[in-house]
């Protein structure tokens, strides 16, 4: 099952990466795997660039019988800054790390980007590893158990016919006649992190497997649910640490003038894999979930051997019970099984922070984390983690409620997941979805279905009679009119109150899976009120609904409605996207919940 190249793979291996990361020649085109990392960055006054983050000075700092490890380093200039030199860099020292083990079939990468006092401001949008395949031997594509195909050929996108955006393609005239006819866009193959463990390539002559597994997520950013990219059309795999996708600008990293920072990214682990010719593909598949729970088991790995990243014994844990409290709909604690635990350093919101992310299959739950660090689950609780293992108790969350539910539309999983997602058109099918409703949402064009199923007047949702599995449309959209050009969109909530008390606040509580450079305004009773009751304003550049995601970025808006606002009977709310410059101005709602007044407890 493993390739058994260990042993005289080493010195091909040093050689590969001496030779990409000292620049001292170039992979010849016929190269079976072509790999770099590069960091997508900016600064004040200067354009967004890329950097490969190579190194300048190579060290071997593991080599016995049992373990090689190589590192590559490279110090920042400081006299290059601010010139049009080609040699004008991230401000970041860079150690690169990669680990082969005996027997192991495969190899380990790790980076430290580290900044020290004094280093200029910077932003960074972008850190990822690419791994470039041969495009004569890798056609099988595999993300997870119900998405896997046969891909097109790099080819096939260059002839083919370029959509709304440079990434979405559709195949005219495909090497693979099955193929004619689709389209092929790499946001198709998006992932949440949480579910981003393995994923890669097969081989089918010879019959090997090529896989990117991700043990962890703690070296992520913005948290168990964030979608990121995986494999896709070239044939190429990502490790991906960082990025803008599906949130956009409010997740930049980014540094102050002089402010010092330090992170170590990984280790991830490369694994290949073979079977004979008359074994069933499905058998690498199969193998590559079995190496990486291996992994996943393994973490935290105890042979990195940079100091900066911590061993087990470094880390400590800490351990307790997650319970919920909603008076108003329960009279009892009951549990947060579908929740998400993690550590935060206190008073910094930038989600990059976050370690040690875990999800809770019960009341029970259970964190490690680095010595030293904060753990910061309440406004009030600060402890520190002196790697040992620290007991919190019961921590009891109680959500945001001013007072009963009057009605409410979605669910509050923070996705669109359970609104009206439509068929595709048929002119931009992505096969592997066709017959998979879960997934349905990664077909392209989705966003032009709201014209033709709203053509005359836009949504209107009647509480007590709609239902929003199919009367809520996923995404609130732009409408597409003549010459290319699109106008706003209002949606209508009609609901009835029996009475309505006096000298009180409601509470209308908005929770937005997504927004795209959108500004949703909400007006009462009244659609041609000058100005709304209340504006989201301009939010948002998650992009989701063009990337074919069921969410972004999370948002909730909490607006207090005066008594005087509603009326005793039928009543409306008018929602109205406002922005309409293209087709992915729009948001998608998480859902919508009016509350009465509080109750006396």
């Amino acid at each position: 099952m493993k390739l058994e190249f260990h042993q005289f793979i080493g010195h091909v291996f040093l050689i590969i990466i001496i030779t990409l990361h000292l620049h001292l020649s170039l992979l010849a085109s016929s190269s079976p795997v072509n790999l770099y990392w590069d960091v997508v960055w900016d600064a004040d006054g200067h354009s967004s660039s890329t950097d490969w983050i190579l190194g300048s000075v190579f060290n071997v700092i593991v080599q016995n019988e049992d373990q090689v490890e190589v590192s590559f380093t490279n110090k920042w200039d400081s006299t290059a800054w601010n010139t049009s030199d080609a040699n004008w860099r991230l401000p970041v020292n860079v150690d690169r790390r990669y680990i082969m083990l005996r027997g192991s079939s495969g190899f380990y990468a790790y980076a430290k980007l580290e900044r020290e006092e004094g280093y200029p401001a910077s932003n960074i949008y972008q850190i990822r590893t690419v791994y470039k395949l041969d495009q004569d031997r890798f056609h099988y594509m595999a993300i997870s158990d119900e998405r896997q195909r046969m891909m097109p050929m790099p080819q096939d996108r260059v002839s083919g016919l370029p959509l709304a955006y440079k990434e979405a393609v559709l195949l005219t005239d495909p090497i693979d006649p099955d193929l004619r006819g689709e389209v092929d866009d790499k946001y198709q193959y998006s992932c949440e992190d949480k579910d981003n463990r393995v994923h890669g390539w097969i081989s089918f002559e010879p019959q090997i497997g090529f896989w990117v597994i991700t043990p962890s997520n703690e070296f992520r950013s913005a948290g168990p649910v964030k979608q990121d990219l995986t494999s896709h059309v070239g044939p190429i795999s990502l490790a991906m640490f960082h990025s803008a996708h599906y949130a956009g600008a409010d997740v930049t990293m980014k540094f102050q003038e002089g402010e010092p920072w330090k992170k170590v990214f990984g280790p991830y682990y490369v694994y290949l894999n073979s079977v004979s010719a008359d074994t069933d593909i499905q058998t690498l598949w199969g193998d590559a979930k079995h190496q990486m729970a291996q992994e996943v088991r393994s973490w935290p790995y105890e042979f990195p051997s940079s100091v900066n990243f911590p061993k087990s014994v470094q880390r400590g844990f800490v351990y307790g019970r997650l319970l919920v409290r909603d008076r108003y709909r329960w009279k009892t604690l009951r549990s947060a099984s579908s929740a998400s635990m993690g550590l935060a350093v206190p008073g910094i919101e930038d989600s990059g922070t976050k370690l040690g992310l875990n999800a809770v299959r019960d009341i029970n739950f259970g964190l490690k984390q680095t010595i030293m660090d904060v753990l910061r689950l309440k406004e009030y609780m600060k402890v520190f983690i002196t790697c040992s293992a620290i007991d919190l108790g019961d921590l009891v969350y109680e959500p945001l409620r001013n007072g009963p539910t009057l009605w409410q539309i979605g669910f509050p999983d923070r996705t669109a997941l359970e609104f009206y997602v439509p068929e595709p058109s048929r002119l931009f099918v992505n096969k592997l979805y066709t017959d998979n409703d879960v997934n349905k949402f990664r077909q392209y064009g989705l966003w032009e279905r709201y014209a033709e199923l709203y053509p005359d007047e836009d949504l209107i949702y009647t509480v007590g009679v709609s239902d929003y599995h199919r009367d809520w449309f996923f995404a609130h959209v732009t409408r597409k009119v003549d010459n290319d050009t699109y106008k706003p969109t209002t949606w209508q909530i009609i609901f009835h109150l029996n009475n309505v008390l006096q000298s009180t606040n409601y509470t209308l509580r908005i929770a937005l899976a997504s927004a795209s450079r959108s500004e949703v305004q909400v007006r009462f009773n009244d659609p041609e009120l000058s100005e709304p009751h209340f504006s989201t304003m301009f939010i948002g550049t998650d992009n989701a609904i063009a990337r074919h995601g069921i969410h972004g970025l999370y948002r909730l808006y909490n607006i207090d409605v005066p008594s005087e606002w509603l009326t005793v009977g039928n009543n409306t709310i008018y929602l109205k996207q406002s922005r309409h410059i293209g087709p992915f101005e729009g948001v998608m709602y998480d859902y919508i919940r009016l509350e009465g007044p509080p109750r006396r407890r």
